[in-house]
């Protein structure tokens, strides 16, 4: 029996989406010159074909979390039972990724202290994105114990309905945990039968971004109109702030590998300046992996930990993608004005650190819609922003291959640490 691939999901090239961000904010912006009922009836038409646009992509949200969690869990408990190897790299993966998320999220929240937005863009970005989607403000409330009160839901059916993001990833890692203790010929079929669906709305979201230049186009024009100059400034305040929270996790590999890995700092940087020169010119972990092995090497890593740990790392692990996509749903939240309180701040970081495990084999775009929209939704905020920023995420999306493989290649001198004494002990005796 041949084996079952997942479909190929390619939306446009980057360029042509960035293309139509940047035509949509000037159209926007040179639309004040039209007269008022061609300039009402142009932001009208750019409205509804964005709106349009923003709920295809939303349709797809609820059904990929549940689809994606599933596997990606069963990915995850099957490679963890591969051996004592396999399973303390699952286990590392775990734990950074779960730091990765608490540290973007604090991140955020300082350099949007010290670094905020300016009470006009955030006025402009408000009505802009309003007129797409609405946005509701909420206030500074959602306490810590409102976010355990609302772990686990009396009705999944409602929760799912009603977008409940922490609940439904909550009853849905139960669920895949659960999935991989039965019988293994009834967990095959339940793990095929979610990777089917999952396929499916892969294909849905793979045709709603083939029409993504015209959807951007249609949100830009609606944000320079109301935004103007700003718009632009508010994209650059973005790309900055994003980026630095992927620099900040990406040099954090550098005392992990010499504090827990006890590797030199001097031999650990010189080792990863191959795989770091791929990624930044092919933004792909998996192009890095040869290279990645190679550096291995070079470090005294044992084959046999590099062998497993390294395919497990570019297949489950994203360093980056749990702090960068909780910084950026925070960003979008305080950028339309809304200020989520500390159990929505909660909630959205532990979805932040649960959706990076099932996104990693998807294309970019997908992957940023799909891990960052339930971030966004736990925290109360739109995302209609999304639609845009995605647009810009070429920037960004080189510092978080940068920081994936420096993290993949750390998590191997963590896995290679961590089995020493279990070595030596099996020697002596």
């Amino acid at each position: 029996m041949s084996e079952v691939k997942s479909p190929q999901i390619r939306g446009p090239k980057p360029w042509l989406v960035l293309l139509a961000l940047v035509v949509g904010l000037l159209l926007g912006m040179m639309s004040s010159g039209l007269s008022g009922p061609l300039r009402s009836g142009v932001a009208s038409t750019a409205s509804i074909v964005g709106g349009l646009w923003l709920k295809g992509l939303t349709m797809t949200v609820v059904p990929l979390i549940i689809g994606l969690l599933v596997t990606g869990i069963a990915e995850s408990a099957q490679a963890a039972k591969g051996g004592r190897i396999a399973g303390r790299a699952v286990l590392w993966i775990v734990v950074l990724s779960t730091a990765s998320a608490i540290i973007g999220m604090a991140l955020m929240l300082l350099l949007l202290r010290l670094v905020p937005l300016s009470e006009s863009s955030i006025a402009a970005l408000r009505q802009a994105m309003s007129s797409a989607q609405p946005v509701h403000v909420q206030a500074a409330g959602g306490s810590v114990d409102a976010f355990f009160r609302g772990l686990v839901p009396e009705n999944i059916v409602s929760a799912a309905a009603n977008t409940d993001i922490l609940p439904l990833v909550v009853f849905t890692v139960l669920f895949a945990l659960a999935v991989s203790r039965i019988a293994a010929p009834r967990r095959a079929s339940l793990v095929t039968f979610f990777a089917a669906i999952t396929d499916a709305f892969l294909v849905i979201i793979g045709w709603i971004l083939w029409v993504a230049p015209v959807g951007v186009l249609a949100l830009a024009f609606g944000l320079g109109a109301a935004a103007g100059g700003s718009a632009f400034a508010a994209l650059v305040h973005y790309i900055l702030l994003v980026s630095g929270v992927g620099v900040v996790i990406t040099i954090a590999a550098y005392p992990l590998a010499v504090l827990v890995g006890r590797i030199p700092l001097r031999r650990f940087a010189r080792a990863l300046l191959p795989p770091e020169g791929i990624a930044i010119s092919t933004r792909s972990s998996l192009a890095c992996l040869p290279a990645m092995l190679t550096s291995a090497r070079q470090l005294g890593i044992r084959d046999d930990v590099s062998d497993v740990s390294l395919p497990i790392a570019v297949a489950l692990f994203r360093a980056t993608g749990p702090a960068m996509n909780t910084a950026v749903a925070v960003y979008v939240a305080y950028a339309v004005g809304l200020e989520p309180g500390p159990g929505a701040l909660l909630a959205a970081t532990a979805v932040g650190a649960v959706m990076s495990y099932p996104a990693i084999s998807l294309p970019g775009e997908i992957s940023y819609i799909s891990s960052i929209a339930p971030i966004a939704i736990a925290l109360g905020a739109p995302i209609a922003p999304l639609g845009l920023l995605v647009a810009v995420e070429m920037i960004p999306d080189i510092v978080r291959t940068l920081g994936n493989v420096a993290h993949d290649v750390t998590l191997a001198t963590l896995v290679d640490r961590d089995q020493r004494p279990a070595i030596a002990r099996t020697r002596s005796e």
